[in-house]
């Protein structure tokens, strides 16, 4: 509010995620607007719903993923254990703690729609979901190694819904990843580095929007 002067034109954004277009009469300790009309959503450029499962890291590496995946666009997060997962506490309190993050964060970017946190579930019953997708793209170090942006434009389905899977601190074992592709997951390189689960997940989400846009 340091840049605005009373009667600059804003937007304002209330718990639900509803935008409304408004007058600034106050501002200073004490903010006051005069709200006008509620803005439509914006349409999203591209046709496809990203989900994201996410391995749970551990200490709150989670937060970070939240907050900065639903600027990124992503529709609902599924946390999930896997064999070499460090973090495994995820309680009632950590899923609520998520859920505020991801509403605080949908409210930030404009956002009409907050993405949902689902319950953490077992890696086995993921597997047994991936199906429900038109796309599912597993991240792994040990996949062939082919440029990402050229494997993306070859397999991401043109509409419809897609899960992006990303594993833990410790990376998927052989046994799991063979399995993702026989439940039908495309396995992607993500480079010659090997990323922090909580940085893998946020390249991802960019490249797929670049491409998809």
């Amino acid at each position: 509010m340091l840049r605005l002067r009373e009667g600059d034109a804003i937007t304002v954004i209330d718990s639900a995620g509803r935008a409304y277009s408004a007058t600034l009469l106050e501002s200073g300790r004490v903010v006051r607007a005069q709200v006008q009309t509620e803005i439509a959503p914006r349409a999203s450029s591209s046709a496809v719903r990203i989900d994201l499962a996410q391995a749970v890291p551990k200490g709150s590496r989670m937060d970070f993923v939240i907050e900065k995946a639903t600027e990124l666009g992503v529709a609902a997060f599924q946390p999930f254990f896997s064999e070499r997962s460090v973090g495994r506490n995820a309680g009632d309190a950590k899923r609520s703690r998520w859920q505020r993050l991801a509403k605080t964060a949908a409210q930030q970017c404009g956002r009409s729609a907050v993405p949902g946190v689902e319950v953490p579930i077992a890696f086995e019953e993921l597997l047994q979901r991936l199906s429900g997708y038109d796309g599912v793209l597993f991240a792994w170090e040990l996949a062939d190694p082919e440029p990402l942006m050229q494997r993306l434009a070859e397999i991401l389905p043109s509409a419809g819904t897609l899960l992006v899977v990303v594993g833990p601190e410790g990376g998927f074992s052989h046994a799991e990843a063979e399995n993702a592709a026989a439940h039908g997951a495309e396995m992607l390189w993500l480079g010659p580095r090997v990323l922090r689960t909580d940085t893998a997940a946020l390249v991802l989400l960019a490249v797929i929007g670049v491409v998809t846009s």
